[in-house]
């Protein structure tokens, strides 16, 4: 009997063995190469985002749309975009750090580099209603086939998104308001800005994107009738970024995530997150639907 039960525990070993490895054979990483030349006057000290700039002036609305067909539809644009990525793909605050001399500068190329690569990737797929539609051969999690499995090139590193917000943003700045600023073109995504600001405009512009988006009712409400407090599932993701932030800056985090809510709201909202102490806390479903406009979408 012993000798039965060891073999199926040897049968079994050897079964998620052959599946993890086929698993990881399917799913195997997907590099995505731009082919394309520096952007025209790419200076040669420094990092310009301004091609970048533009484009998102010319495609995205002041709700943060964007007009994923008609950009589809413009191959010069489309190569706009790709020779701003082309010289995300060569340069990076890792290869070549005398391009970035302070370090905001290098946390704005890893966030902007990061929302150009995700436009890339819905135009490269385009006609698409969410990212979710990439999918990995086995598409294990949410978001597999979009976020993990396809690689970009930063600075000649091969990354997936996720490795870049988690790796290179997250473990190197600590600052959870980057969460505020990565856009996943999803519905329940922070809105997509069109300024990119540097060095030490990039401080403002982090604080208005963490403003908006606690201020918006859309993540953050408070339901007096059922008595809960309604969050963007961000919050509930990314809960330890938040509630660590909190403790270094030495702020309380008894209420957890709640508290970093209420230290970013506007009065009116603060005052309603104060009276409401013993209300549920609930996060909503995530939208993963494409931030397009309605007449791509629909």
């Amino acid at each position: 009997m012993r000798k039965f039960i060891v073999t199926i525990i040897v049968y079994a070993l050897i079964l998620a063995v052959a599946l993890a490895a086929g698993f990881l054979i399917l799913n195997r990483p997907q590099l995505v190469v731009v082919d394309a030349e520096l952007p025209e006057e790419f200076p040669g000290h420094g990092f310009s985002h301004a091609v970048f700039e533009s484009l998102l002036h010319r495609y995205v609305d002041s709700s943060g749309n964007v007009d994923y067909e008609r950009w589809h539809n413009n191959p010069q644009d489309r190569s706009q975009l790709e020779r701003y990525l082309a010289a995300v793909s060569r340069f990076s605050p890792e290869n070549s750090p005398e391009r970035f001399a302070k370090r905001s500068d290098a946390l704005a190329y890893w966030l902007y580099g990061y929302n150009a690569y995700v436009i890339h990737s819905v135009l490269d797929h385009w006609p698409l209603k969410s990212v979710t539609g990439v999918k990995a051969p086995i598409e294990a999690v949410t978001g597999l086939g979009f976020f993990y499995r396809q690689r970009f090139l930063f600075g000649e590193e091969p990354l997936s998104l996720y490795a870049v917000e988690h790796k290179k943003i997250l473990e190197t700045y600590k600052d959870p308001r980057i969460h505020f600023v990565l856009n996943c073109a999803s519905e329940s995504c922070p809105v997509l800005r069109r300024e990119l600001p540097t060095g030490d405009d990039l401080e403002t512009m982090m604080v208005e994107s963490t403003g908006d988006f606690v201020n918006d009712p859309r993540n953050v409400r408070v339901d007096h009738v059922e008595k809960k407090i309604v969050l963007s599932t961000i919050f509930k993701w990314y809960r330890n970024d938040f509630i660590n932030d909190l403790r270094r800056r030495g702020l309380s985090s008894e209420r957890g995530v709640i508290d970093y809510v209420v230290h970013e709201s506007a009065p009116a909202l603060r005052n309603d997150l104060d009276n409401a102490t013993d209300y549920e806390l609930v996060f909503e479903d995530y939208d993963w639907s494409l931030n397009g406009l309605d007449t791509i979408n629909h």
